[in-house]
């Protein structure tokens, strides 16, 4: 009697906002009033809609949900995070705070924080460190906000028309020799520990449920580390590592931007958990 071939099971971790999600500048529809996709909200802020998909979308990333260990893996705050409604059933797991929350059933597993607590405590500097020299550098003249998010790291918001060329990279410099990097997305600034990634946190939930393979999307520099470690990755042709033209081997750069790219990204995403 032949023995039964294991079963993959697949693991999809991937970014939210610019990956999957858009504001509605972000959306980039480029077509016609007339012909634009219809739009699906999934986010509302201060009771105005603020994020959004294409139908088409929603629909692709139901049926991933339905098939795959699906993780939503973002750098938001929990509380930022609870506000989005993707469709699908809900997400046993997630992970907010680029890695530093890993929730299960909707809460923040307590034995996670202190593997994250214990990292950052042995392999960076402190965080009222890092914050204190932002607020230091910072110039008020295009500084607009300051914000800490869960106590774990830190970010500016600032005017980038009138943000000086050079003051992102002599502050990565500055942070890493302290063990932080550095993140420009937008009008932000983010200041992120070496250590807390959302790399870590997705192989914590590949070892959690038995996940084979793993296959990961994003846009940024701080979702790097996440397409790194995954078996395969997509990157859409917009964002910061668009822009840094940053490739790997196993991670497809995509052409389309906008609303277009997260229809594409999801498509290749379940294409490749079927395969």
């Amino acid at each position: 009697m032949t023995a039964a071939a294991p079963t993959t099971r697949t693991l999809v971790a991937s970014d939210l906002d610019r990956t999957l999600i858009y504001s509605a500048a972000a959306l980039r529809l480029a077509v016609a009033d007339a012909e634009a996709p219809r739009l699906l909200c999934v986010e509302v802020y201060e009771g105005r809609p603020l994020s959004y998909l294409t139908e088409t979308a929603a629909a692709l990333l139901d049926r991933l949900a339905r098939t795959t260990v699906f993780v939503p893996t973002t750098t938001r705050t929990r509380e930022q995070y609870g506000r989005i409604h993707l469709p699908g059933p809900a997400p046993r797991f997630a992970i907010c705070a680029n890695g530093g929350h890993l929730l299960v059933d909707g809460e923040s597993d307590l034995d996670w924080r202190r593997t994250v607590a214990a990292r950052l405590a042995d392999e960076c500097a402190p965080l009222a460190e890092v914050r204190d020299h932002l607020l230091t550098a910072a110039d008020p003249a295009w500084l607009l906000k300051e914000r800490i998010a869960e106590d774990l790291f830190a970010y500016l918001v600032v005017d980038r028309a009138l943000l000086p060329a050079d003051w992102v990279t002599e502050l990565a410099g500055w942070a890493g020799e302290r063990g932080w990097t550095v993140s420009l997305q937008g009008r932000k600034i983010y200041a992120v520990p070496r250590p807390l990634t959302k790399s870590a946190a997705m192989r914590e939930v590949a070892r959690r449920t038995g996940a084979t393979r793993t296959l990961a999307a994003g846009d940024s520099l701080l979702d790097a580390d996440l397409l790194l470690a995954a078996d395969r990755g997509w990157r859409p042709g917009h964002g910061e590592l668009a822009d840094a033209g940053w490739s790997a081997p196993h991670v497809e750069a995509l052409r389309e931007t906008g609303a277009a790219a997260g229809e594409a990204i999801l498509r290749r995403l379940a294409a490749a958990a079927s395969g």
